[in-house]
């Protein structure tokens, strides 16, 4: 690695604010492409799967944009702000219609859980056959 990359790198893990733009380009870059592709996938999912791609070919380390991805993730709540401020604009969501889209929630969320669980599990397994 020459020294102007060596310079970028360590300035990216130094630096925050860095950190949650080069986040947020690997979303726009693929949000944008999504869109011009015309794919039925988030950007945002295109946008994890490049940074995975990133981490596992060693293009970015992790420790690179950990700190940016700590601080987004702390700051969360405030992206769910104009959200609930949209519920209380509607006041449908407090009755029937609420209580159904609750439960899809909790459920997906149970769902997305299990999966998740059970890939990490069978992964786990297959590691310790194979090592």
């Amino acid at each position: 690695m020459n020294r102007p990359q060596l310079r970028h790198l360590i300035m990216l893990r130094r630096t925050r604010f860095a950190q949650v733009v080069a986040l947020a380009g690997v979303w726009f870059v693929s949000d944008t492409a999504t869109r011009a592709a015309g794919l039925p996938v988030p950007g945002g999912v295109i946008g994890m799967l490049a940074l995975l791609a990133l981490f596992g070919t060693g293009l970015l380390k992790v420790h690179s944009v950990s700190g940016g991805a700590r601080w987004l993730l702390a700051e969360m709540l405030l992206f769910f702000v104009p959200s609930v401020l949209a519920v209380l604009d509607h006041q449908e969501f407090m009755g029937a219609v609420g209580l159904k889209i609750a439960a899809v929630i909790v459920v997906g969320t149970v769902l997305v859980m299990g999966a998740t669980a059970m890939t990490v599990d069978l992964c786990y397994r297959w590691q310790a056959r194979h090592a």
